[in-house]
This record gives C-alpha cells, structure tokens and sequence, in this order.
C-alpha cells in the first residue's frame, strides 16, 4: 500500500534534512581537524585588529576633530583582514582536490550541491565569528560606542567579511587551484581601486566604484557624508552579495556536472 502523499512528503523532508546534518557534521569534522583552519582564522582577526588600531593612532586630528570618518578609520583593518579570509574559503575546496580527499567525499555525499551548501554554512559561520571578534576589537581599539551608525558600520563589515568568504569560495569550487582561485579572487577585489583612480572621467569612476565588490561592499562602513556616496551603505553591500551569489551559482553548476 502507497503512503499518503503527506506522509512520503515528511519522509523524504525528513530524509534531505538528515542527510543535510551528516553532510555538516563531515565538513565540520575535516575543518577543525585542519590546524591551518583555527590558526587562518585567528591571523585574520589578529591582523584586522592590528590595522586597525595602526590606522587609529597614525590618524591626523585637528582641533574640531578628526578628518576621516571615524568608523570608517576604526575598521580599516577589514581591507586586510579579507586577504586572509579569502584564503581560508579557498582553501575549504582546493585542499581536497589537490590531495585526492574530494572523491572520498562525493562517494560518501553523493549529493554535491549538498555538500558545497555545507562548506558554505560553515565557512560562513566560522568568518562570522571571527569577524565579529575582530570588528568588536577593532570599534573598540578606536575608542568608539555603538550608536546606530557605527553598530552599523561594524556589523555590516562582519557581514562584508562573510560575502568575500562566500566569493571565494564560489571562484574557487569553479576553477579548483588554489593559487589561481586566491589570485582571481584578490585580483577582482582590488582591479576596480586600481582602474577607478586611474580613469580620467569622473562619470566613469563612480559607475566603477558602484560595481567594485571591494569598493561597493565599503560603503558600509561610511557613518560621515553618506549622501556623497555613489550608493547607499547597505546598497553598497548589495552589490557584494550579487557577486557572491553569482560565484556561488557558477561554482555549484561546474560542481555539480564537472568530474571530480
């Protein structure tokens, strides 16, 4: 006799979710088993916090106070802080292809858009973490409270952290290598800065400071002059999560029909 269609509706929810937790509980367990992984994590704070609190006491003060838009100054460490962040992603998916482990875990998780979700969540988590930490100290290092402003600035430079995970990690289930993967990545970060101070229109610049991932995704931290900026803050990081996402798509796609 045929289960009612609620019942194998439950049973096959029910089914995608355990598989959902196994899939998690493996790539949780080849994550903190990884020594590179805490130690990345820790460097990426680390280093944040340090430019930060660098950026903070090198900053020109006048009389009617500083010149730069203080939160802003205060999480200056994040445009470090990323360049580790985009290893860590990278190194999630690379690792396993270039020691062979990548078809250990497909035979085991057959379910690849799965187990690519799985890294995701927890690559996301982890930065999540670790970002908070490090904008927390870094707001603090600068002398700073949390009105709605810079409460603001610093959780959406966590969150800006974690869509530059999510990136990498998109470029890098879609292109394998790591040194290739962490040179597209760093490269589509910082090609927009480059390209933007160079060109000679300024209709141009701005059109290129809206696309930037790096130079969009930013704009969260602005807490002074908001109406100057070519988008609105959380506009800006708007714009980073569609790059995010895009990665992630293209990635998932060459996941999911590419050989391992």
């Amino acid at each position: 006799m045929s289960l009612p269609a609620a019942e194998l509706s439950r049973a096959r929810y029910g089914g995608r979710a355990r598989y959902g937790r196994e899939a998690l509980h493996a790539e949780w367990t080849k994550l903190r088993t990884v020594a590179s992984t805490g130690w990345l994590l820790l460097g990426a704070a680390v280093l944040t916090v340090a430019v930060s609190t660098a950026a903070d006491a090198g900053a020109t003060c006048l009389s009617t106070g500083c010149q730069a838009d203080p939160a802003k100054l205060s999480l200056t460490g994040v445009q470090a802080g990323q360049a580790i962040v985009v290893i860590i992603a990278v190194l999630v998916v690379s690792n396993e292809y270039s020691t062979g482990m990548i078809r250990i875990t497909l035979t085991a998780m057959p379910r690849r858009l799965t187990v690519l979700a799985a890294k995701a969540v927890l690559v996301a988590g982890l930065v999540l973490v670790a970002g908070a930490v490090a904008a927390l100290e870094s707001v603090l290092a600068g002398r700073l409270i949390l009105p709605g402003p810079v409460l603001r600035a610093a959780s959406g430079s966590v969150l800006y952290l974690v869509l530059i995970a999510l990136l990498s990690l998109g470029i890098a289930t879609a292109v394998r290598e790591s040194a290739v993967a962490i040179g597209l990545v760093l490269g589509l970060l910082y090609v927009f800065p480059v390209v933007t101070s160079v060109a000679g229109n300024q209709h141009w610049q701005r059109h290129l400071e809206q696309i930037g991932p790096m130079t969009a995704g930013l704009y969260i931290q602005a807490t002074a002059n908001l109406g100057s900026l070519p988008l609105t803050p959380w506009q800006g990081l708007g714009v980073l999560a569609l790059w995010a996402a895009g990665a992630l798509i293209i990635g998932a796609l060459i996941f999911r029909f590419r050989d391992a």
